[in-house]
């Protein structure tokens, strides 16, 4: 028979993707009415729909008429993302009735919550939270095939293909330019002339390859300016999405300098290192890599150096960790962007949001080490990048490998990122998208290697005169070189995926210095809305086969091989630190997962009603999502911190004090004692950052010489120590200093100038 069946039609219903559309035929009183008769019931209902608010307008619309005493309001055409913009919510959806309620997309979000609620590490039931989040996925999957959560519709990409109009006579003299920039950065050295010499590369690679704004554009912009400068003047529209921002804005800086001070309290060893290197910066060795503690690059040491000078802070805690900050607020604008380009203001606005709060990159800026410079690098690469392929512009490109480039002088995780670039490549010209474009693009993506190669140069030429100290630290990890491999490389590989795939849910791993051992990176509502966002993509994905889609999801992934690929020692897998480029992807499909969620609520009747339910409901969850992470960072991490680290700063106070009132700083001694503080970190504290006030037992018989008044710190359990000092000083007096942590005390003898040498050498 030709004609379909019941069965076929639940089929077409229950399997949309193969795209059969089978309707049951209208009744003759349903049937289509003549074209006069549907036109005067079409003009009743527009009538009916104006006066009761936006029925069948899309969810971009507004619902009520602008006042007759305000200016139209201006559309932002400039950049459409891949949703269409201006959006109150980027999805489109049909309008049903006063009673319907998102009941399905509801029950997905609240089990998600309880799905995750269930991992977390004071009540975890790994079972039971992986059997609430397969139920979550059932129904958002359902909510979206029943349309109560739609997938908003995805731009096309521009069909001009990139311009290639290069000028490569031009480029000739650039190679010359390269290669004596390159001889000229030998001996790990900036110095004027080769930073002349690579300055003017850049330039140059840069005004050829730059394409220019057209001239009409041009024109427009400079007959602006000057009529500006004729009259200048200065209009501020404060708008409801205005005043949205600030308060954000403000949130986020909130979180990220409240009690900067204190959190973290003390130093450690890698801190005393990244001191050191500042101080030789500032007394004038200006090195391209820093090979101290097997090699770091160099940013983080000139950074530093800055912000040491400019906000008088000296060589301090406080000044690398001003530094960091700042680098990971940074990150912020990049993430909006990114989130805009890709989902619309609303996404990037919830992507800013939740990465500007969340404990992740909240954490691994507060340090103070060089872990925000990978995703501060990373996320404007990424965006210039996706930017670049959705317009076709080639000064995105070139952004793009500028920042590329940087990147690679920055933090060591940032050497995955070439890789990255060249896999989502290829991601992108196996896609239908790319018919038409792929030589273009392949020409343009050389024009992105040749930026960052410029950039590199100086680290590049270093890299070539010290291949081993460059690559130690990547060798070690990949490698046998350190440590044997401890089982096999397949295995091993497989086994650190699973677990820095899971990192968001489960476990961010066991290093206490800069994170919340064994627990999720992201807290509860974060890590459900990513989950729903995920699911969200891939559906969208298998349906429409966009390579932005995919972009966002395997770049999870692959921004955490830094940490995947500690292959010889596994147990630093994973870890917040070298997965930091991944948090960017990761927020943004949480963003996308609280957006589409509010989303939902567009679909009641009165726009009005729904539109307060969807921001209320926003700020619940952005509140509950402030207050965890809020408490992860200020409390846990707080705690669990200080009770690891060692007190060096309580140390430096006293020999301070010691200074400022009997004694010199000369004369004060901190006697070693296995896995005990750190004597650099003392000498910093105490305000004397080049001392290390170390001074093993052996030598102590030697400070009798000296006549001045000194004073002796060690650790309560050295009583070698102990004996020592009261047969060479007598006359000397012991205190113990008491910490509020346990284990963190210390005796501290001091000796009187008239003791000095009363006693006998042992």
């Amino acid at each position: 028979m030709d004609e379909p069946s019941v069965l076929d039609y639940l089929k077409s219903k229950l399997m949309p993707w193969r795209r059969v559309k089978i309707s049951i035929p209208l009744s003759p009183e349903r049937a289509p009415k003549p074209v006069e008769t549907a036109a005067i019931d079409l003009l009743a209902e527009e009538t009916i729909e104006k006066a009761a608010g936006e029925p069948g307008q899309p969810a971009n619309e507004a619902s009520e008429p602008e006042s007759v005493n305000e200016p139209p309001v201006e559309k932002d055409t400039s950049t459409a993302g891949l949703y269409p913009q201006p959006v109150s919510s980027t999805l489109v959806f049909e309008k049903v009735g006063p009673s319907s309620w998102p009941v399905r997309t509801t029950g997905a979000v609240v089990v998600a919550l309880f799905a995750q609620l269930a991992l977390e590490p004071d009540s975890r039931n790994a079972p039971l939270g992986a059997a609430l989040y397969v139920v979550a996925a059932i129904l958002l999957i359902w909510a979206i095939f029943s349309k109560e959560w739609a997938l908003a519709p995805l731009a096309e990409d521009p069909l001009e293909p990139v311009s290639v109009d290069i000028n490569w006579k031009l480029m000739l003299p650039a190679i010359p330019l390269i290669i004596v920039s390159f001889l000229a950065f030998g001996g790990n050295e900036f110095n004027e002339v080769n930073l002349i010499l690579w300055a003017v590369t850049i330039v140059y690679v840069f005004a050829v390859l730059w394409q220019p704004v057209k001239r009409s554009q041009a024109l427009s912009r400079k007959n602006r300016l000057f009529a500006w400068l004729k009259k200048p003047e200065f209009n501020i529209r404060i708008t409801p999405w205005v005043i949205l921002f600030l308060l954000a804005i403000a949130l986020v800086i909130f979180f990220r300098f409240y009690r900067l001070d204190q959190v973290p309290g003390e130093m450690f060893s890698d801190h005393a290192e990244k001191l050191l290197d500042v101080s030789d910066v500032l007394n004038g060795k200006l090195s391209i890599f820093f090979p101290r503690n097997t090699g770091r690059e160099a940013i983080q040491m000139y950074l530093t150096a800055a912000i040491s000078i400019l906000f008088n802070t000296g060589l301090s805690f406080i000044s690398l960790k001003i530094g960091t900050v700042l680098c990971g607020l940074l990150t912020l604008p990049y993430v909006y962007l990114l989130g805009k380009e890709i989902g619309g203001k609303w996404v990037g606005f919830l992507a800013f949001l939740m990465t500007g709060i969340g404990y992740w990159p909240n954490l691994i800026a507060r340090i103070g080490l060089r872990f925000p410079l990978y995703p501060l690098f990373a996320a404007p690469a990424l965006y210039y990048l996706i930017r670049g392929l959705r317009r076709q512009t080639r000064n995105d490109f070139i952004l793009s490998g500028l920042f590329l480039g940087l990147g690679l002088h920055g933090y060591t995780p940032s050497r995955i990122v070439p890789f990255i670039f060249v896999i989502l490549i290829g991601l992108y010209l196996l896609h239908r998208q790319a018919h038409g474009k792929r030589s273009k693009v392949l020409i343009a993506f050389f024009v992105l290697a040749l930026i960052s190669v410029v950039i590199f140069i100086p680290l590049g030429r270093y890299a070539q005169e010290n291949p081993e100290m460059f690559n130690y630290r990547t060798i070690t990890r990949l490698g046998s070189t350190e440590t044997p491999l401890p089982g096999s490389i397949v295995d091993i590989f497989i086994s650190n995926t699973w677990k820095a795939w899971i990192m968001p849910f489960w476990d961010d791993g066991n290093t206490w210095v800069h994170s919340v051992v064994d627990r999720p990176s992201l807290d509860v509502v974060a890590a459900a809305l990513y989950f729903l966002g995920s699911i969200q993509v891939l559906i969208r994905y298998l349906r429409k086969r966009h390579w932005i889609d995919l972009f966002l999801l395997v770049s999870v992934p692959l921004f955490m091989l830094p940490s995947i690929l500690s292959l010889a020692f596994p147990s630093e897998n994973p870890s917040l630190n070298r997965t930091g480029g991944a948090y960017i992807p990761v927020f943004i499909l949480a963003a996308i997962g609280l957006e589409g969620f509010l989303s939902s609520f567009r679909r009641l009747s009165n726009k009005r009603s729904s539109a307060v339910i969807a921001g209320v409901l926003g700020v619940v969850l952005i509140g509950w999502s402030a207050a965890n992470n809020d408490y992860l960072v200020q409390t846990k991490f707080d705690n669990q911190f200080m009770n690891g680290a060692w007190n060096t700063s309580q140390i430096g106070v006293v020999i301070r004090g010691f200074a400022d009132s009997t004694g010199k700083l000369d004369s004060a001694y901190v006697i070693p004692f296995p896995y005990w503080v750190d004597t650099r970190l003392v000498g910093i504290n105490a305000g004397y950052p080049t001392k290390d006030y170390a001074l093993d037992r052996d030598k102590l018989p030697t400070t009798l010489d000296n006549p001045l008044a000194k004073l002796f710190i060690f650790k309560p359990e050295d009583k070698d120590t102990e004996t020592v000092l009261k047969k060479l000083y007598p006359n000397g007096n012991e205190v113990l200093h008491t910490s509020i942590y346990d284990g963190k005390d210390f005796m501290v003898f001091s000796v009187p100038p008239s003791a000095s040498g009363l006693g006998q050498a042992p």
